[in-house]
């Protein structure tokens, strides 16, 4: 009767209570929400990327915010956009973390990451409107099946002074062809072969009256884009010739690679900060669809003489792809671009790490059974040296709950949970077994004494037993708190669940295991 009556206290213990009710409270969490992973357990791909640029502490917010914005308006869950700076150049870089995604989908983000974002559109070589004069309204992108089975579209809108420079711009010009570029390559010297420097002089329309500009020329105009055929110049010509005109880039297009590597060589000697890119037509595609793919240009669109005389101020974006899939993919790319608005400079990718689902599954296997193994042999190693299963069982047991609780709190903030997360509650179970070792070691030290200074000298073992476990405590909270403000990426992962795990033990588990010792060794 009085053992019953025993456990009975010890269950409405206050301490004991806690615990139970955080445990229930995770459990539920748990069945809830589910847990989530980062790329190492779920699957998912891992991008640094490298601004052009020095960038201001605003830029660096702007730029994380928008790629943030970008990526959810992709659709994408679980992303996580951290900032640090190169140890050896200062540099600030940009960590782009996307958790349970294919290999299809790591390479739309990358290449959302390294869209700048910037719109043009263009009439007879004057630019009318940038990417702050147009609105995208939401989901306003998708398949133009009448046009052909796999052609999209993404609509906007104009407005202010844009639209009123468009309307100038086109007075008299109808079938006149107007040109929409996205992150256009400004300020470039661009070297061609004999048929896309031909392809480059159409693009003309069908012009009602007048003789609008070739393409050529409506691009050196509006964006200081210079086209020159190539009649065997040597490396060192043209890069001559690129830095006598102060451009920023020269693209090598349908010509021998080997003559972009001599470029890109000259370039590497010389130290002139100038960058060389290469393009080469794709199998099946079309002169017109290859300029239009090195340009980034999108149409050009023939203006209707209902355009030319009514007030309209909707566009479109089109395009084309293998498969409607690709195009719908497409679509959602600029749209997702125009939506989160233009980038202060460019982003290059100059790391990529993808894990698949299924090796992420497996880490994801071999991550609870070094779980269950640290359980077992906390049990084991807590057997040997009592030589009593009642003191192992409840250390092991509280071990458990606090991995549980662990994992409750991390799903109710939704932490993606990855490898040196799952280190940091390893690391945690093996600090909370040494903590619960002082306490049943100043249990076992009891006084024989009755009474008052029994009780008395109990409660100063205890009080002596959480002073050794608050500065324990404290000192591991510094060190991990370090790692949290001061380091990104797998370290942060790390630092989060010890301090978590810390911190459930001294104010939940820990109190409570001192009271479950206490009832179990005073059966003795």
């Amino acid at each position: 009767m009085a053992r019953k009556k025993g456990i009975k206290a010890l269950l409405l213990n206050w301490r004991v209570l806690l615990l139970i009710i955080f445990l229930i409270g995770s459990i539920a969490a748990i069945a809830v929400n589910g847990l989530t992973y980062g790329i190492d357990i779920g699957g998912g791909v891992a991008l640094i990327a490298k601004p052009d640029r020095p960038l201001s502490g605003e830029e660096v917010d702007g730029i994380a915010s928008s790629l943030q914005n970008r990526l959810n308006t992709f659709g994408l869950k679980d992303i996580s956009v951290e900032t640090q700076h190169d140890p050896e150049t200062g540099e600030t870089l940009f960590v782009v973390k996307v958790a349970n995604v294919t290999l299809d989908e790591a390479k739309q983000i990358k290449s959302l990451i390294e869209s700048q974002g910037v719109l043009y559109m263009e009439l007879d070589g004057v630019v009318f409107a940038r990417g702050s004069d147009v609105t995208v309204y939401s989901s306003n992108y998708g398949l133009d099946l009448q046009r052909c089975p796999t052609c999209w579209y993404v609509g906007f809108t104009l407005s202010g002074d844009s639209l009123k420079k468009f309307n100038e711009l086109k007075k008299g010009k109808a079938g006149w062809p107007v040109d929409i570029f996205l992150d256009p390559p400004v300020n470039s010297l661009i070297v061609v072969s004999d048929r896309v420097y031909s392809t480059m002089q159409d693009f003309l329309g069908e012009p009602v009256s007048g003789t609008p500009k070739p393409l050529i020329q409506r691009i050196g105009e509006a964006f200081n884009i210079t086209v020159v055929k190539y009649e065997n110049q040597s490396a060192g010509e043209l890069v001559k010739n690129a830095t006598s005109l102060g451009k920023d880039t020269i693209i090598v297009v349908d010509l021998p690679e080997e003559l972009y590597t001599k470029v890109k060589n000259e370039l590497l000697q010389s130290n002139l900060g100038v960058r060389v890119s290469y393009y080469s037509p794709q199998q099946g595609e079309d002169p017109k669809s290859f300029v239009a793919r090195i340009l980034h240009l999108y149409g050009p669109y023939v203006l209707s003489a209902e355009v030319v005389e009514g007030d309209s101020n909707s566009f479109q974006l089109t395009g084309s792809a293998a498969t409607k899939e690709e195009a719908l993919q497409e679509a959602k790319r600029i749209y997702s671009v125009l939506r989160s608005g233009s980038l202060p400079t460019k982003l290059g990718v100059i790391s990529e790490e993808y894990i698949s689902p299924t090796l992420g599954s497996s880490f994801k296997k071999q991550a609870l059974i070094a779980g269950l193994g640290a359980l077992i042999a906390v049990l084991l190693a807590i057997y040997f040296h009592y030589r009593r299963w009642k003191l192992a069982i409840p250390v092991a047991s509280t071990s458990l709950f606090e991995v549980i609780i662990i994992l409750g709190m991390a799903s109710l903030i939704r932490w993606n949970l990855d490898l040196p997360s799952i280190a940091g509650i390893i690391a945690a179970i093996g600090t909370g077994v040494d903590q619960q070792i002082v306490i049943t070691d100043e249990l076992l030290g009891r006084s024989s004494a009755e009474g008052v200074s029994r009780r008395m000298g109990l409660l100063r073992r205890m009080a002596r037993a959480f002073f050794v476990i608050l500065a324990s405590a404290t000192t591991t909270i510094v060190a991990m708190s370090f790692l949290l403000f001061y380091f990104v990426g797998t370290l942060k992962g790390f630092a989060v669940t010890t301090i978590l795990g810390v911190l459930i033990g001294v104010l939940i588990t820990r109190p409570a295991y001192a009271e479950i010792a206490k009832y179990l060794l005073s059966l003795e």
